[in-house]
Parts: structure tokens; sequence; C-alpha cells
């Protein structure tokens, strides 16, 4: 998984604020006349102990972890880690008997000189562990944010063919009749499409572009039915609707669903829709009669317009909408709360 470049920076910076610290450590807290001295080590001999740690935490963190841990060379990993720390001992020593001999001839200090290389070791274990954490949590963040947003092209993309088919039939059947009605209608129609395909594309858009195609979806349709069925829509937002915006085709489902399955199998068809923006809360009810029939259903994908759009609210505005769905006396009644930012 690639990081992004920021975060990168951070952390590369958390790495040079904190071996920094480390390493200067005996310049910060001793003085030159006590030859930087961190208990009985010198201040330099601390410092060079400390490069040989960190050679051991990045050694282990960028080679022997990523190529041996859970692969198939993990048998190899143990080795590799024994010869690693094994090493720093012989070095240190070394570096004991040459430059530092009066560290040397202290035995009861070669426990706080030769631990740390283990100490190092286990740092950078469970700093490779947690660093896996974190990338295993982005990665599922990535996959989330992947299949949220496929399932939002999907329904973005899914306009019904029948309303369309319909509709330019209806446009056929107004230019037969030279109908004053058709240019209006044909430019609805466009800004629809127009906005299905190319205002829907980044994340989210202006309620008031919303509003836009949802009235012109809601206009297409009584252009459709005519007085064949009573529809009602009132859209209130008292002009303070332009700075909030929404995940675009949001709504629509619920008006698709009041006009698939509010006409045509029951008498006296009548979709009522309100829209109400007031203190930064969306109200939008949609309420359409229908027949209990079972064999009135519109065809083998009823109801999945609902469950997708259900799912796009709990992954878009987790806490932040309530949504109540009611059917009851032949009355199917949706109703969505929504905070606006």
């Amino acid at each position: 998984m690639n990081i992004n470049i920021p975060f990168k920076k951070v952390i590369i910076a958390l790495h040079v604020l904190i071996w920094s610290a480390l390493l200067l450590l005996p310049y910060i807290v001793s003085s030159a006349a006590n030859d930087y001295r961190i208990g009985t080590f010198p201040g330099l001999f601390f410092t060079i102990c400390g490069f040989i740690h960190m050679a051991i935490f990045y050694t282990h963190a960028l080679f022997l972890y990523p190529r041996l841990w859970n692969k198939h060379y993990w048998w190899l990993y143990f080795p590799a880690v024994l010869l690693l720390i094994g090493a720093s001992f012989p070095l240190k020593y070394s570096i004991m008997a040459h430059w530092f001999p009066t560290v040397l001839g202290d035995m009861a200090s070669y426990r706080y000189v030769f631990a740390p290389s283990v100490g190092a070791y286990i740092v950078s274990l469970v700093y490779c562990k947690v660093t896996d954490r974190i990338r295993a949590e982005r990665i599922q963040k990535d996959k989330q944010a992947e299949q949220l947003s496929s399932e939002l092209k999907f329904l973005r993309s899914q306009v019904s063919p029948h309303f369309l088919f319909n509709v330019l039939t209806n446009l056929v059947s107004l230019a037969r009749k030279k109908s004053d009605q058709l240019e209006p209608a044909l430019i609805m129609l466009s800004d629809l499409m127009r906005y299905m395909l190319y205002d829907t594309t980044g994340k989210k858009v202006l309620l008031t572009k919303e509003i836009v195609y949802l009235n012109s979806y809601i206009a297409l349709q009584k252009l459709r039915f005519g007085n064949d069925v009573n529809i009602n829509s009132h859209i209130d937002t008292a002009n303070n609707a332009g700075h909030y915006t929404i995940e675009p085709m949001l709504l629509i489902p619920f008006v698709e669903n009041a006009f698939k399955h509010g006409t045509g199998y029951t008498q006296q068809p009548e979709i009522n829709i309100q829209l109400l923006v007031t203190n930064d809360l969306l109200t939008f009810e949609v309420q359409n009669r229908f027949d209990n029939d079972p064999a009135a259903s519109k065809d083998e994908n009823s109801g999945i317009g609902l469950a997708n759009v259900k799912s796009r609210l709990q992954l878009l505005y987790p806490g932040s909408h309530q949504l109540t769905i009611r059917s009851q006396q032949h009355v199917f009644h949706i109703t969505l709360i929504l905070k606006l930012t």
C-alpha cells in the first residue's frame, strides 16, 4: 500500500526527532565537566552505542522483518536476529577495549552495555507489529472506500431504463402533436442526463444542484403520467441551501421507489414528496399508495434500491442521519433526517 507523501514526512520527522533526542541525550542532561556521562558511561560511548542500536532497529525493521517474518524463509528469521544482536556484542566490547577501558573494567556495567541491543530489537519488533496493524487498517479503509466508490458509481448510474423509454415515448407523442411542452421537456431530460453523467463524478455536490435534479425528475414523471397519477411535491429550503453539500443522487432512489411501486398497480395513485431544510437539518419525506398484492411487484429487483441507499447512508453519514420507513394501510412512507455540512 502506498502511503501518501505528507504521512511519510510526518513519520520520517518523528524518527529523526526521537533518534536525535536519544543520541544527544548525554549532551542535554550532562555537562563537559562530567565528560557528558550518563551514569558510568561517557557521553561519546553512549552516543556510539546509540548508533549501534539504531542500526539494529532499522536492519530488523527494514530488512529482516519484511523479508523473513511470515514468509517462505521464516525459519531464517530467528537465526538472523540472533546474528544481528550477537554481532553487536563483540563490536561494543571492541569499542570499550580500544577507546573506553574504564568502562571495560567495570563488570557491573556490562548488563547496561549489552542488554540495550536486545531492547533495540524488541522495540523494533513492536514498531513493526504496530506498523503492520496501522497498515492493515489503512488497507481495510481503502478497500471500504473502493467498495463505497464502486457502490456509489453503481447507484449513480441506476436510472430506470423503463423511465427513460417512457419519457422518450412521451416526447415522440409531444413531437407528433407539435406540443409546446416538447422543448422544455427535452431541456429537462438533457439536464438530468448531464447531471448524472458529469456532475456526480466528485465526492459531493451542492444541495441546490441535487434539488434541481430532483425537480427535473419529478417534472418528467409528471409529463409521463399526466393526470393519471396525483403527484404533489413541496420543496422548501428557505433560500438557505446554497452553501450546503450532499452526496449526489442520495435522495432520488426514494422517489424512484415511490414511482416504481405507487403507480400502475393501485387505484387512485398518489405520490407526495416534501423536502425541508432548517437549522442544518434536511428533512425529506416521500409517501405513496401501494397494492399489498405480492403479484403487483414490478420486478425481481424490488427493494434493491432502498437497500443500497441504506448502505450509502450508513457509510457516508454514520451517526448523522435518521431513516424511518413505515408501511401501513396501503401507504408507504419514508422519512429521512440528515445533518448537512
